[in-house]
This record gives C-alpha cells, structure tokens and sequence, in this order.
C-alpha cells in the first residue's frame, strides 16, 4: 500500500517537472516557476482592500493547460502592487497544494490599472493538474484570499 502511494507521489512529481519543462521549452532540468514571496492570507473584503482589486473569476481554458484569472480593479493605487516583481502573481490549488505560477508567454500588463476596469491574467496549468471545481487561494501583489473556485 504504501509503495503504491509512494509510486504515484513519484509519478505526478514527474508528470509535472514534464509539463513544466514542456511549457518552459526546456530539455533539460524543468526550471520550476517563481514562487511568490509570502504574503498575508486575508479575508475576501480585507484582501479587495489592501489588493485593490476583485477577484471575478478563475476559469480553465486552453483544453485545461492554462487558468484564467479576472480581476476587477477597486483602487489603481493599491492594485500597483498586482505585478511587482518582489510577490507575482499566483494561484496555489487548495488539493493538491500545486503552485501556478508561470504566466502564459511571461504575459503582464504594463502600465497603470484603471479603477472599474477588469483585466485578465493567464497562467500556464502543467499537467492539467488545477481542475474546474477546485478552490484556489490566489496571491495578487502583498496579498492572499482563499477559496476562490474555479470554473
């Protein structure tokens, strides 16, 4: 029993390091994706505050390769924060504890937010592993909410 569970730890380890090097475009050793600096789990309405925006959605796409995470922006000052380079973004799957981190083609927008404004980010899904109906916690500039489900 356990050298089956071990096995199967061991085969989604290599699943993944696959994917992820597939995605990278690498042959070699996967490079893993930045992981962000930690940042404070918040409540939903404390996380839109200090955030300065509103998660509207996380979505798969891509046939399940990629996320799509919508946000509105609240306040274009605080949501400033949203692509500092010191805590990217990232969405961490409540299950399984992967982190999705990887933004499609290194995609980011450039410039200021604009209040009432929605924008989009789409991160890389390796190995599908992030499915509809599970629940992500999201990390946008200096903070984290959780439970956010996926569609």
């Amino acid at each position: 029993m356990l050298g089956g569970v071990m096995g199967a730890a061991l085969m989604l380890l290599a699943i993944t390091s696959y994917e992820i090097a597939r995605h990278s475009g690498s042959t070699g050793s996967a490079s893993l994706p930045r992981i962000a600096a930690p940042a404070p789990l918040l409540p939903k309405v404390a996380f839109e505050r200090r955030a300065g925006v509103r998660i509207a959605r996380v979505a798969v796409s891509g046939g399940g390769g990629l996320l799509d995470l919508r946000f509105q922006v609240l306040d274009a000052d605080a949501a400033a924060s949203v692509h500092d380079a010191a805590t990217p973004p990232q969405l961490v799957d409540e299950r399984t504890g992967v982190v999705v981190g990887g933004l499609l083609m290194g995609h980011s927008h450039k410039g200021r937010l604009n209040a009432a404004q929605t924008y989009y980010l789409v991160f890389d899904n390796p190995g599908s592993l992030v499915r509809r109906g599970s629940r992500v916690t999201v990390q946008l500039g200096a903070a984290r909410v959780a439970h956010v489900p996926v569609r």
